[in-house]
């Protein structure tokens, strides 16, 4: 047996060492910004002590931390491809950070919140349920992340669309509709240089927005979980934007992404929730769409097609 295992060992060092260091280093900054995201919901909890502001901007920085993971998850393939570094282990690596940072964190910082806002706001809930509403989605995001191991092909061509919601799309819309929550609770820090940011003059015209949405808002995200962790094992076909946009010859691709720099420099908050949640919502529809389109087509008449013959 320690024959056998020594053997097994020799035969996994050399793969090891052939491991490329920039990738893998971006990928666990990926994982990093995931822990440190934790780290941060639960200060947030054990330093608030009855001081909101301090519960919120920690949880600010935990979400934030996130859309950091994102990019090094962006970045990590390029380079690896781009260093001639891909390999497995890389793989594997990038599938173990996107669970941590895109499966468990999103879930948890919703809990976190919940049990902490809900009493304010008359939702008691039961913290059972909220458990159960996570665990589903991080349940979901880590299956959707094994079964994707199995099917990922080589190929190109197999990298211009998903099966099944992203995880990094799925943890972004979660995400982002907690920076829209945090941005209603306190719209006095939507200022920027002493002058109301965009969102801030928008939340202005409402001042009162902040008393009644979350009276809503909060069990609305607690069923939002189980929904969005379905999406990520069905079927439903998401495009690949990374893979589009980075298409060679795609002048319209750079003018698209100028433009939403912009958008996202004026009103970061508003431009995340409507980007991600759009686009979860805008691959149901498109599968809906085509999948009637499809019942719609009349099939061949059997009479007709023999009488040809």
């Amino acid at each position: 047996m320690g024959l056998r295992t020594r053997a097994n060992l020799g035969a996994w060092e050399p793969n090891v060492r052939r491991v490329s260091l920039l990738p893998n280093i971006l990928t666990l900054g990926n994982a990093f910004c995931g822990l440190l995201a934790l780290a941060k919901a639960i200060d947030a909890l054990a330093f608030s002590a009855g001081n909101a502001a301090v519960f919120y901007d920690k949880l600010e920085v935990a979400c934030w931390l996130v859309f950091a993971g994102m990019v090094f998850d962006a970045v990590d393939g390029k380079v690896a491809r781009m260093t001639g570094g891909a390999s497995e282990f890389g793989a594997q690596l990038d599938s173990f950070s996107d669970a941590l940072t895109f499966g468990c964190v999103p879930p948890l910082l919703v809990k976190v919140l919940i049990e902490h806002d809900g009493a304010l706001h008359g939702y008691a809930g039961n913290p059972r349920l909220h458990f159960l509403a996570a665990a589903a989605f991080a349940l979901m995001a880590i299956l959707r992340l094994a079964r994707f191991n199995l099917e990922n092909e080589p190929e190109e061509k197999a990298h211009q669309s998903f099966k099944g919601l992203p995880t990094p799309a799925a943890a972004g819309a979660v995400v982002s509709m907690l920076l829209f929550y945090l941005a209603m609770r306190r719209p006095e820090l939507q200022v920027d240089e002493g002058r109301p940011t965009p969102l801030g003059r928008l939340l202005a015209l409402v001042p009162d927005i902040h008393v009644d949405l979350p009276a809503w808002y909060l069990p609305g995200l607690a069923l939002a979980l189980p929904l969005i962790g379905f999406l990520m094992v069905s079927r439903v076909p998401y495009a690949h934007v990374a893979s589009r946009l980075s298409k060679r010859g795609s002048f319209f691709a750079l003018v698209w992404v100028v433009f939403a720099a912009f958008v996202l420099f004026a009103a970061p908050v508003p431009a995340l929730f409507v980007a991600f949640n759009g686009f979860v919502v805008w691959g149901v529809v498109r599968w809906l769409f085509t999948r009637k389109k499809r019942v719609a087509v009349p099939e061949p008449d059997d009479t007709f097609t023999s009488s040809l013959r």
